[in-house]
């Protein structure tokens, strides 16, 4: 049942709220004065809190902004006193909606919904934005993710550009996004671009956008991925697989923080943190001449190794629990268990998929071997076509 606050100083208006919500099914509380709203919002948690403006002592606009401090429970301020003003001061310090009163019902128990609707939401993302955390967490306690996580930390709160290098399968995406997590760009987009998997002639219209008309398919104007990381940060996966004419480009707009649409002439400021990862050794493509010497220096102002997992082999069993659940969330069933003898085994693997072919493993192991996953599971299932 919906939980509804009432901060009023007019007994008359409380009991008459009080009697509108209980009749319409929701959980109704009161409160005389500011002060006392708010000791009861400390306590419990509430739908909607209706808050009077006009209060001895303490207003409600004070009411309001300790509020805010204190919970993220949709405000609503009432008054029968009240300008545009007043209202407009109080949805600027975060007041849901304004009624004046007396309140007419049927604008109440509409504004009452909107908020409880809003409020389920913020609260299905926060929700989300666990699970979603929890997805890309970095597990592991070996020296080597020991050193990552402080470097992560150091780097995170800076505007640097970081290069992460290391195997296919190791975990590059996940230090990208916990720089992003932790950085003051947390609030802003993580816009991650794979250029390998992007053709070299598409790569520049996928980063940069492009103006309508400007090629064959361009049948309307498309914004690029640093614009659509403005105020965040671009991942640049498998920057060693982009094209040399997409790298000068790329180099172009770190320098002077720009960009041109294919097919335009207008510049358009960006403000993006550039993070990168490649699997190939850069100094060699350097040589080669598939890589830009100049660029390589603007990406790697931090590099960020990522050891394979065979040689943090102890890691092994965090990350095969922390699979474990995910997995079974994911199935709607409680999670499997692996003996000593079955992690043992998977400890003396290669795994030279790294953490991807651990998590493919742990995944057919929990749907084809049963809660309990012995050493004779692991033999039978967790290498495919027994490689």
């Amino acid at each position: 049942m919906p939980r509804i606050l009432i901060i009023d100083d007019e007994v008359s208006i409380r009991r008459t709220l009080r009697e509108i919500l209980e009749y319409e099914k929701y959980k109704v509380d009161d409160a005389p004065n500011g002060p006392d709203g708010i000791a009861m919002a400390k306590e419990q948690d509430y739908d909607v809190i209706l808050c009077d403006i006009k209060m001895p002592d303490m207003d409600g606009i004070e009411t309001l902004e300790t509020l805010k401090q204190l919970t993220e429970s949709p405000v609503v301020m009432i008054s029968g006193h009240g300008t545009i003003e007043t209202a407009v001061e109080a949805i600027k310090k975060g007041a849901y909606d304004y009624i004046s009163k007396p309140p007419d019902l049927n604008r109440l128990l509409i504004t009452l919904r909107n908020a409880m609707d809003k409020s389920r939401l913020v609260s299905e993302t926060k929700a989300l934005k666990k699970v979603v955390s929890k997805q890309y967490e970095m597990i592991g306690r070996s020296a080597s993710i020991t050193e990552i996580r402080e470097m992560i930390g150091k780097v995170a709160p800076t505007n640097a550009r970081v290069l992460i290098t290391g195997e296919n399968g190791t975990g590059k995406e996940l230090v990208a996004r916990q720089i992003h997590e932790l950085s003051n760009r947390s609030h802003a987009p993580f816009i991650e671009v794979n250029c390998a998997a992007i053709p070299s002639e598409l790569i520049e219209s996928q980063l940069f956008g492009h103006e309508k008309g400007s090629f064959t398919s361009a049948i309307k104007q498309r914004k690029g991925d640093f614009e659509l990381a403005h105020g965040g940060t671009l991942f640049l996966d498998e920057i060693g697989d982009m094209s040399l004419a997409a790298q000068a480009k790329v180099l172009r707009a770190l320098q002077e923080n720009k960009i041109t649409r294919v097919g335009g002439e207008k510049e358009i400021p960006v403000d993006v943190r550039i993070l990168s990862a490649t699997n190939k050794n850069l100094h060699e493509e350097i040589k080669a001449g598939r890589f830009r010497e100049d660029l390589y220096h603007r990406l790697s102002v931090i590099v960020i190794h990522v050891p394979p997992l065979r040689e943090r082999a102890d890691d092994i069993p965090l990350l095969v629990a922390h699979f474990t659940e995910l997995v079974s969330q994911r199935m709607g069933k409680p999670p499997a268990r692996f003996t000593d003898e079955a992690l043992l085994e998977l400890q003396q693997y290669q795994w030279t998929g790294n953490i991807r072919e651990l998590h493919n493993a742990v995944e057919r192991l929990v749907i084809l071997a049963g809660p309990a996953i012995s050493r004779e599971d692991v033999l039978r299932f967790a290498r495919p076509f027994n490689g």
